[in-house]
């Protein structure tokens, strides 16, 4: 729901910097793994209860993914960079919720399940959506250039993330948090699915 409001103001910059390290020759792939490099760190720093710390990986991965993004646009888009993108996003994605659920697992197991459960439920409404966009050559420009078509939703990459530094300054809520955030993944999920019955029902027919 954000992503759309605050790309306007953090690519400018974004790509200017993509700019600047693409002249440097690092490919956008190396910084989707360093990306989630910060993020797998993210995870670690939670499982040894520095929050903090997990907090300024958590940011140093999100910034890596923005630039790996502006950097594949100065040096040309690629179809396996946005695949990496992804494949890097949903690691990064489940490993935190794990990560707080290895730190308390008799308290945080069920809603940790759910929740990630409910990421599932999601990921698999947005790349489903993708697929058949991309086989009727939809095209959406609202989330920047991207490998795949985006379909906006109640939660998006921002709200995940704030998500997240929450569940960093509040461990000790995270069962009422992640049954909350994960209730409104399926709300998001559901919605993108009616999405598609009214957009995907012709079966491809003209």
């Amino acid at each position: 729901m954000l992503d759309r409001h605050i790309r306007p103001m953090i690519d400018p910059p974004l790509n200017r910097l993509g700019g600047r390290l693409a002249r440097t020759g690092i490919s956008a792939n190396m910084i989707s793994l360093i990306g989630l490099g910060f993020g797998l760190a993210a995870a670690g720093a939670i499982l040894a209860s520095a929050f903090a710390l997990a907090i300024l990986f958590i940011l140093a991965s999100r910034l890596a993914d923005g630039l790996d993004g502006a950097v594949a646009r100065a040096q040309g888009v690629t179809d396996f960079g946005g695949y990496l993108d992804i494949v890097c996003d949903y690691v990064f994605y489940g490993a935190i919720p794990l990560a707080f659920v290895s730190l308390v697992p008799q308290a945080n197991g069920i809603a940790g399940a759910f929740l990630l459960l409910s990421f599932c439920v999601d990921g698999g409404s947005f790349l489903g959506f993708a697929v058949l966009a991309e086989k009727k050559q939809m095209r959406s420009g609202a989330h920047g250039v991207k490998s795949l078509y985006f379909t906006g939703g109640l939660l998006e990459g921002t709200e995940t993330i704030l998500f997240f530094l929450l569940l960093c300054l509040l461990p000790h809520w995270f069962v009422p948090l992640a049954w909350g955030f994960g209730a409104l993944c399926l709300v998001t999920a559901t919605a993108r699915v009616l999405l598609a019955a009214q957009i995907f029902r012709d079966n491809g027919r003209p």
